[in-house]
């Protein structure tokens, strides 16, 4: 029974990667200035990326501080989802899948 809630867990949790990857090259590309945020479409996806991932991002922003002008807290958010999603498949035993 528990194998249809470990898939969707799975995608939310394949889908909340892919934003903070998108995020991530978007805010590189605004920085270098290869974007500009008047493009309409880039200041959408920029916008839509942003409200995503800082309800996630701004707990751990608390804790780490950025390390030599780098934001390390997408990392750390992406390594605890993958290793929630690795423990969750881990514990429940196959016979409910």
């Amino acid at each position: 029974m528990a194998g249809p809630f470990l898939w969707l867990f799975g995608a939310i949790v394949q889908l909340i990667v892919i934003v903070l990857i998108v995020n991530a090259v978007i805010s590189w590309l605004l920085a270098f200035e290869i974007v500009s945020r008047r493009n309409a479409f880039v200041a959408q996806i920029w916008d839509f990326t942003q409200r995503v991932t800082d309800p996630l991002l701004k707990p751990l922003r608390r804790i780490i501080p950025p390390i030599g002008g780098m934001d390390l807290s997408p990392i750390v958010l992406i390594l605890g989802l993958l290793f929630l999603e690795r423990l969750l498949y881990a514990v429940i035993p196959a016979t409910w899948l």
